[in-house]
């Protein structure tokens, strides 16, 4: 069961600024303290949009940190303090093993975003912003957006199907296990293909894209929008203020220097990103604790 989705009902526009701000700042800022905010707020904001299904997903990403932060070394030799060295004679250096880390965590950070930024700029909203300036492009994105999530759920089908006649086993050895997955690959893509034509000639049919087109959409841009806005604003400003000013200056290899606790403009932004990505999961716990509050009173 979903918690509440109370971030997703503001306006499209407000839904779609912080998540340009969680993605850029996301993969650009690579300083530790940084990247710990944008790990704590993406998965405590999946946690409250998507309930224990988000924890699962939060905590299925773990083996993936450990696994990215370990085989960085492998790859990256640089670094000052050698830990060992490997079999075939690379060093294995402790600032290596940093950046593996730093860059794990930003790769996590943004999928955890990405999948929650599924949940809440649904394709009507996409459309609803973009579908005006760029029809045909607004159309093709939101196509495959809903690609992926569509294709895990068709996949399921077929293999619940094949099992229901008996044309599927989990068990086998490697070769029959590659050819049950390579018809199930063929069936999808066949799908993929023949959905993507049916939706171009529906769409077309309809004069998607031909002459002035009229939008019809139940969003309003309302004061609690407008307020929202402003304070994204300040705190974007905020932020990239304190990263101008070297608040989060970071290096990692060939020797670590990362801007310290004792510099202001890095506690300061690292104040004004963690408001900015707390904002979803604070307005959807604030809403679930009065939902809760007000039944509690009935």
């Amino acid at each position: 069961m979903k918690k509440s989705a109370g971030f997703s009902k503001y306006h499209p526009i407000i839904n779609f600024v912080f998540y340009v701000g969680a993605f850029v700042f996301g993969m650009f800022l690579i300083h530790p303290a940084f990247l710990a905010v944008s790990l704590v707020s993406s998965s405590a904001y999946l946690i409250s949009l998507k309930g224990g299904k988000g924890g699962k997903t939060v905590f299925g990403f773990l083996p993936l940190i450990c696994l990215l932060s370990l085989l960085n070394p492998l790859i990256n030799t640089q670094g000052n303090m050698v830990l060992f060295y490997c079999p075939w004679g690379n060093p294995y250096t402790l600032e290596a093993l940093f950046y593996g880390m730093a860059l794990s965590a930003m790769v996590v950070s943004v999928l955890l975003w990405f999948a929650s930024y599924q949940e809440v700029m649904t394709s009507d909203k996409f459309l609803y912003l973009f579908g005006g300036l760029v029809p045909s492009a607004a159309l093709v994105l939101t196509m495959v957006l809903r690609l992926v999530p569509n294709f895990h759920k068709k996949t399921e089908q077929v293999r619940g199907a094949r099992k229901g006649v008996g044309m599927f086993q989990d068990e086998g050895d490697l070769r029959q296990r590659i050819l049950q997955g390579m018809d199930i690959l063929s069936s999808m893509v066949s799908w993929a293909l023949e959905g993507g034509i049916v939706m171009a000639d529906s769409m077309k049919s309809r004069g998607y894209g031909c002459g002035k087109r009229t939008n019809f959409s139940l969003y309003r841009f309302e004061g609690k929008d407008k307020r929202l806005l402003a304070w994204m604003t300040v705190l974007i400003a905020g932020t990239l203020l304190c990263v101008l000013k070297g608040g989060a200056a970071a290096a990692y290899t060939p020797e670590l220097s990362l801007s310290g606790a004792g510099n202001g403009w890095t506690i300061l932004g690292v104040v004004f990103y963690f408001l900015f990505l707390s904002l979803p999961t604070v307005i959807n716990v604030s809403e679930d604790m009065l939902w809760h509050i007000l039944r509690s009173k009935i």
